[in-house]
């Protein structure tokens, strides 16, 4: 029996207000208005998800000497010093600079505050729950996504701009540093003093684990299926924006506001909708992998099915079929969602558990590979060819790929 006691619900309320995020449902929307092509945007995507990669070693190791609270402390201080500068400047080199301030609050975060989590059971000795406690605490954070899309379409509604969504995030952000200092410093755990070269010695070893997973074609292949459709996945997942745009200004509803409004209405409804459906997904993927006769076919099919949709959303975007593609993103999403869970069972049914965390570690590695590819990529390709074509071409490239990812 899990008791909600007070630090039950600081956890759930850092969930909560982590994925207060205003600006995700319009960032790409945001870029535009500063004046950057498509290619730029991209390039600055590429720029995030390099340095979270390359900064998650050395902050881990900063984490175990200095104590996991600092570390937080560290990654919501990079967050809103990166959001400060989002709103206030405009020019590429500083929003590739407060990229990697971002990426920094993301090296700082990740993993970090689940230590504290399972510090905190350890403590209570109830950590055989731990898996039923994080799933609540989690919880919160989802209703904190859907929370996020209509509080981000108010402030855009009343505010009539897109750029403050920036300036408004550092206030939950505020809160959430205050609420993170506020947790017991005995949740640090045991801290160690940083021995020399110890940075390096983490990165030859993970270096080492990396390649050892290539010496397993089938391991290799799940971990390529998973990283090359979550890696597309994160690249093109904001291009539903300027295709809202189009859909906000076609249909016959909120006629009486100006652009800019009907704009917030329709966006913050649309993601309100699609982080219900995948929060929903995400519980029942269970029972859609159960539909398949094996893990394999489950993965195999929803690959395509992503690739699928992906194209339908580019034709029929091109095509002014605004609706339709707007359900493609809608269906991409939600595939997203319930591949994750069978992607994991993939992946632990090929390697043993020993290394299952180099393994899952090579997944996002790579998955970090294909969005820094795919991300200019397809911002060259809408740059040149549209939206609608660029996507297409994403998701053809896609299907082509297929028979090198295909898990047998």
């Amino acid at each position: 029996m899990i008791t909600k006691d007070r630090m039950f619900y600081r956890f759930s309320l850092y969930g909560f207000l982590k994925n207060l995020r205003f600006f995700d449902p319009f960032i790409l929307l945001i870029f535009r208005s500063y004046g950057l092509s498509f290619l730029q945007i991209g390039t600055l995507y590429s720029i995030r998800d390099v340095a979270v990669n390359i900064l998650e070693i050395p902050t881990g190791v900063i984490a175990d000497t200095f104590g996991r609270r600092r570390a937080m402390v560290a990654a919501f201080l990079s967050y809103i010093a990166s959001f400060l500068m989002f709103y206030f400047l405009e020019d590429y080199i500083f929003l590739a600079l407060a990229m990697v301030l971002f990426a920094f609050g993301e090296a700082f975060r990740s993993g970090t505050h689940k230590a504290l989590i399972f510090e905190y059971l350890n403590i209570q000795g109830i950590s055989d729950l731990k898996v039923a406690y994080y799933g609540l605490t989690r919880s919160a954070s989802q209703f904190g996504s859907a929370v996020n899309a209509l509080v981000a379409a108010g402030l855009v509604f009343y505010t009539r701009s897109y750029r403050v969504m920036f300036l408004a995030s550092t206030v939950p952000y505020l809160l959430d540093l205050f609420n993170v200092i506020s947790y017991p410093k005995i949740l640090d755990g045991k801290l160690h003093r940083a021995e020399k070269g110890e940075i390096w010695s983490r990165v030859k070893t993970t270096s080492r684990e990396f390649f050892q997973i290539f010496s397993n074609g089938s391991v290799m292949k799940a971990i390529l299926n998973s990283a090359s459709f979550a890696g597309v996945f994160k690249s093109t997942k904001d291009y539903l924006q300027p295709v809202l745009v189009v859909l906000a200004l076609s249909i016959s509803v909120f006629t009486n506001l100006e652009d800019t409004r009907r704009e917030a209405v329709i966006i913050g409804l649309v993601y309100f909708g699609i982080y219900i459906l995948t929060s929903l997904a995400s519980r029942r993927a269970h029972l859609f992998s159960e539909r398949f006769s094996s893990l394999s076919r489950a993965v195999n099919f929803t690959y395509l099915l992503g690739a699928g949709l992906l194209i339908l959303s580019g034709v029929t975007a091109n095509l002014q079929i605004i609706l339709v593609a707007v359900l493609g993103f809608l269906g991409l999403y939600v595939i997203n969602n319930i591949r994750r869970p069978i992607n994991v069972g993939i992946i632990s049914d090929q390697i043993s558990s020993k290394v299952m965390a180099s393994g899952l570690s090579t997944e996002a590695q790579f998955t970090t590979i294909f969005s820094a590819i795919v991300a200019p990529l397809l911002g060259f390709l809408v740059d040149s060819f549209g939206v609608g074509n660029g996507i297409t071409l994403i998701g053809i490239g896609m299907m082509v790929l297929f028979s090198l990812v295909r898990v047998k």
